[in-house]
């Protein structure tokens, strides 16, 4: 079972990953756009890459953020979809 940091970590990655990309979580989620089944899910493939370390140093490399998530990003599809592309 994964503990509360490692969702921490992993859930503070995709936030600041998706807002990188131009999407956003909640109101994709307010909207109807993304389920919390489909969320939770997004989450749980996060905590199981190995990548955490590489996805903190793009985002540090990406402060104004990036016309697309890093190639190894699970999540990748699903935040390009969001962000409209």
């Amino acid at each position: 079972m994964f503990g509360t940091t490692r969702l921490d970590r992993h859930g503070a990655l995709m936030t600041r990953l998706a807002g990188a990309v131009g999407a956003d979580l909640a109101h994709a989620v307010s909207d109807g756009r993304l389920g919390a089944p489909d969320l939770r899910t997004a989450l749980l493939g996060c905590t199981a890459c190995a990548n955490a370390g590489a996805c903190e140093d793009w985002l540090d490399e990406h402060p104004r953020g990036a016309g697309a998530a890093p190639g190894f990003c699970r999540n990748r599809e699903l935040l390009e979809r969001l962000a409209g592309r």
